[in-house]
């Protein structure tokens, strides 16, 4: 199925897409803030540009947005059903690429924590943030 808009509008659709400074992203960085922890962001010396860095703790942080990333399982990550077989090769790209930055980082010793856009709606967002501070204080 073709593309349901004109190019320039699919263009600026596009364009008004953050990838970075996100809303769930800044969500954690507010979190993270109030409970004392301070942090680098998009730190571009590291595979994949962590959203988050904590130094002190040797741990990096990616807050991937559930269709961009392809969370499996997710009721975010639905395929469109125009220019659909596009949409799965950009997608499986961002999924290996997630991949590829895991292992080198974690080969560097980082420990690394993926928080899913979903894991911070509403009904989870205390128990994930909750589970993120203990995480990052395991190291």
């Amino acid at each position: 199925m073709a593309d349901v808009h004109e190019p320039e509008v699919r263009s600026y659709n596009m364009s008004r897409i953050k990838g970075k400074n996100t809303k769930p992203e800044i969500l954690v960085r507010k979190f993270l803030h109030a409970q004392g922890f301070r942090y680098g962001l998009h730190n571009r010396k590291l595979p994949g540009k962590p959203d988050l860095v904590l130094r002190k703790y040797k741990t990096v942080m990616f807050v991937h947005g559930c269709f961009w990333h392809g969370h499996k399982g997710c009721k975010y990550f639905v395929i469109p059903k125009t220019r659909t077989q596009w949409w799965i090769d950009k997608i499986n790209k961002n999924k290996e690429n997630d991949t590829k930055h895991v292992e080198k980082l974690k080969k560097s010793g980082w420990q690394v924590i993926i928080i899913w856009e979903c894991e911070l709606k509403r009904n989870e967002r205390k128990e994930t943030l909750d589970n993120l501070i203990e995480t990052i204080k395991r190291t």
